[in-house]
């Protein structure tokens, strides 16, 4: 069970803050059921009820300092992978966004990140599908290292790029 006021990763709703936990906000009768109320942290305004006992959404806290930094450290090792068979593919992208594996979305940034740039290289367009999911891959895992790293999250790219070349000199 998670403390009220931790971070964790909600899924679908990328990071929250516990803010309350509480009986069942629906049904006033049902007195063993109990509740997370979650505020997403970069989507102000909105609030998330969820059961305690939810196996169906994928609940975990956030890396902290120190797993973000190790989890820098190996990207240059984490391969990148490419499906031709695009179902398949787009499979693989939708699983990692489910489960949060913040590996996983690296391999998909990585993997994306050279497609994108070889399509551009050879003057053809970005598929759509690739831009989506890369951007979704960034925002996930870019909000978690950001609360990590104590950054904004519109700098935590440019951080992996400089902790990635500080190490490889």
């Amino acid at each position: 069970m998670f403390e009220v006021g931790e971070l964790i990763m909600c899924g679908g709703h990328g990071v929250c803050r516990v803010t309350a936990i509480t009986g069942n906000p629906i049904d006033k009768l049902d007195k063993k059921r109990k509740y997370y109320i979650l505020e997403p942290v970069f989507e102000k305004g909105s609030t998330i009820y969820t059961p305690v006992d939810n196996d169906k959404i994928i609940m975990r806290k956030i890396m902290n300092e120190k797993d973000a930094k190790k989890l820098i450290d190996k990207i240059p090792e984490i391969e990148t992978v490419w499906i031709k068979e695009e179902k398949t593919r787009e499979q693989m992208y939708k699983e990692a966004i489910r489960t949060y594996d913040c590996q996983s979305l690296v391999q998909i940034i990585k993997t994306l990140y050279l497609r994108k740039q070889d399509r551009v290289q050879q003057g053809k367009k970005v598929l759509s599908s690739d831009e989506h999911y890369l951007k979704k891959a960034e925002e996930l895992l870019y909000s978690e290292m950001s609360l990590a790293l104590s950054i904004p999250k519109d700098s935590v790219e440019e951080y992996i790029a400089d902790e990635i070349h500080k190490n490889y000199k």
